[in-house]
């Protein structure tokens, strides 16, 4: 079967669709202090503004970035966390499940 104008507009579309659906899956969005999981967490995008207080057991250096839970590489902005599906947490957050990476 010799290639068409019809059968090459076909794949072109349905090809940008593939990469178009591809660049969106990898751009997921930062978890906001206000998402109603981050209040339950006492999520905070800026460590230094966790409610020490409410949570005695945040001490200053802690971050997502140095967390067991964050799935960000070392240097990255951002990154996945397992208790915030499909959303990203910033590497200089802070939230009550905190561990230390190992």
């Amino acid at each position: 079967m010799t290639p068409t104008r019809r059968t090459f507009v076909i794949h072109s579309v349905v090809g940008a669709s593939v990469l178009a659906t591809g660049s969106l899956a990898f751009a997921q969005t930062l978890v906001l202090d206000t998402d109603p999981q981050a209040i339950a967490l006492g999520y905070k995008n800026d460590a230094s503004k966790a409610d020490k207080a409410k949570y005695p057991k945040y001490a200053a250096g802690q971050n997502c970035a140095n967390c067991a839970l964050y799935q960000g590489k070392a240097g990255d902005a951002a990154g996945a966390c397992p208790l915030f599906a499909g959303k990203q947490v910033s590497a200089k957050a802070w939230c009550s499940a905190w561990a230390k990476k190992a």
